[in-house]
């Protein structure tokens, strides 16, 4: 896999550098490149208790982006996944120093010395606060010995990770997820099927469910490369757990302590007390840390005035909802092969956007004037504007709007819906030859006063004059270059021939 580094050999101290540099002078560091990697506060109260951590890289942004006011005095950086060598010096000069193990995984409840996941940031958490507040070592060292006691982490991946200079281990098939598995890419416990995020979080959230008797701290982990989107997700679904009821606080969901590109996740759940919660809440300057909120529900407001949408008086029309369900189970079956083109010329989802639409629309059909083809049209166009995503949405709202207003002002049916495309066009900007579905929409509309089948051969000619076309005017395909395009029909033109097809079939 390619990555954006340059030298294996030098990637931690340029990483460093780079945090360095961009910290706003918060942060400098030792002397001693490339064998000491240590990362400091630049504004260290030496009269207050130093807190070191010390871990390989590759767990960014652990853990030297949590140096700073409220936790860590410094950070000890080893190689990639490798941890620094043991520093006994201290002892050695006389001072004080109390070394702590975090071992939060409960992955594998048996072993003598349990691994550390992403637990160890509570304690940075906590124990950065009591020292912050000048709190003596013993009392430092009791706060982390006690947070140690009480937390427990495991985590889930989709795929291993990739180590800089390493090939790496596909150990993970398709459809397969790995549960209590290392941030160092050792294997998991148990592979396991993958079905959803629900199913996911689910699994996870029943090994924990043992340590959540009482007001909690639930922290999620973003392992390394699990989308915003995709943890978002799992932080709903965390918080739907039947235990969910124990979380108090979260923290994240963020990437926190990584693996490098793992595709995962990891929760940590961890008892609070009162002290607790007042030492994970404070804020700290590190971008690094997400902070730590209480989990409430969200006050859900009511649509504005003039948003809500009227709801027409439902009418029924046996001819017209045939047609709408034909017309809507063409373009559900043919969301695939929309895809499939898109992918060509655009983000692979035109097939899906129609398709979610189509199933949106047949559903609010028995609350359609079906009866009233101009009350028909804007019913639509409200319903398309709810539930059609991306650009496609926006336009076809505005096509069937502005083809209900002009039956509404006496057009026939064919004239209106000219009407609605000319409408499109000057909201839009696109036009005949533009590739986009106008090359097959005006056309087919065009040819609609001799008969639906005139118009399905018109929509079907213009879309697959599309494939000649080697540049886009309109769309995400203008970005596209040539060689992606010729060849293949632009999606929205395609899906305009087939329903006219189908149409022509139906009637």
């Amino acid at each position: 896999m390619n990555q954006f580094i340059n030298t294996k050999d030098t990637l931690v101290t340029e990483a460093i550098d780079g945090l360095l540099k961009t910290s706003g002078g918060r942060l400098n560091r030792l002397d001693g490149y490339p064998h000491i990697k240590v990362v400091c506060r630049a504004d260290w109260d030496k009269s207050r208790v130093a807190l070191i951590s010390g871990g390989g890289s590759g767990h960014e942004p652990a853990h030297a982006g949590f140096v700073g006011e409220g936790m860590l005095t410094a950070a000890v950086c080893g190689e990639v996944f490798a941890s620094p060598s043991v520093a006994e010096r201290a002892r050695a000069f006389g001072l004080k120093v109390s070394m702590m193990v975090v071992d939060d995984d409960i992955a594998l409840p048996d072993l003598p010395q349990a691994r550390g996941v992403a637990g160890t940031l509570l304690v940075h958490k906590i124990a950065g606060a009591l020292a912050e507040d000048g709190a003596d070592l013993d009392t430092v060292t009791a706060a982390a010995a006690a947070t140690i006691g009480n937390l427990a982490s495991i985590g889930m991946s989709l795929d291993t990770c990739t180590v800089p200079g390493s090939a790496k281990e596909e150990r993970i098939a398709g459809g397969m997820a790995e549960l209590g598995l290392g941030i160092l890419g050792e294997a998991g416990v148990e592979q396991v099927a993958f079905e959803t995020a629900r199913s996911a979080m689910g699994m996870v959230m029943d090994k924990l469910s043992a340590h959540l008797t009482g007001p909690s701290v639930a922290l999620l982990n973003n392992l390394g490369s699990t989308t915003p989107l995709e943890m978002s997700i799992l932080a709903e679904e965390l918080l739907r757990a039947d235990t969910a009821g124990h979380i108090a606080l979260m923290v994240g969901p963020a990437a926190l302590m990584t693996s490098l590109d793992m595709h995962g996740f990891s929760v940590t759940i961890l008892p609070v007390t009162p002290e607790h919660r007042a030492l994970l809440t404070r804020p700290v300057p590190m971008p690094a840390w997400p902070g730590t909120v209480a989990v409430q529900a969200p006050e859900v407001l009511p649509l504005p005035d003039g948003l809500s949408p009227i709801q027409p008086i439902p009418s029924q029309n046996d001819k017209v909802r045939g047609v709408i369900e034909s017309c809507c189970a063409l373009l559900i079956a043919s969301e695939t092969v929309l895809n499939e083109l898109d992918a060509k010329s655009g983000d692979g989802d035109t097939g899906s956007t129609l398709a979610t639409a189509s199933r949106a629309l047949v559903e609010a059909l028995d609350r359609m004037p079906l009866a009233d083809l101009t009350q028909l049209f804007r019913a639509i166009s409200n319903e398309l504007s709810q539930t059609m995503g991306g650009s496609s949405g926006v336009i076809l709202a505005i096509f069937f709007g502005a083809t209900g207003d002009a039956c509404a002002n006496g057009q026939s049916t064919a004239e209106a819906l000219q009407s609605g495309l000319a409408r499109i066009g000057q909201v839009g900007g696109a036009k005949l030859g533009d590739r986009t579905m106008i090359d097959a929409l005006e056309p087919a509309l065009e040819a609609l006063p001799q008969g639906v089948a005139a118009a399905a051969q018109a929509a079907r000619a213009g879309a697959n004059a599309t494939a000649r076309m080697g540049r886009a005017k309109a769309g995400r395909a203008s970005y596209v270059p040539e060689e992606n395009l010729i060849g293949h029909n632009d999606p929205g033109a395609e899906a305009v021939a087939r329903m006219f097809e189908g149409l022509a079939e139906t009637l």
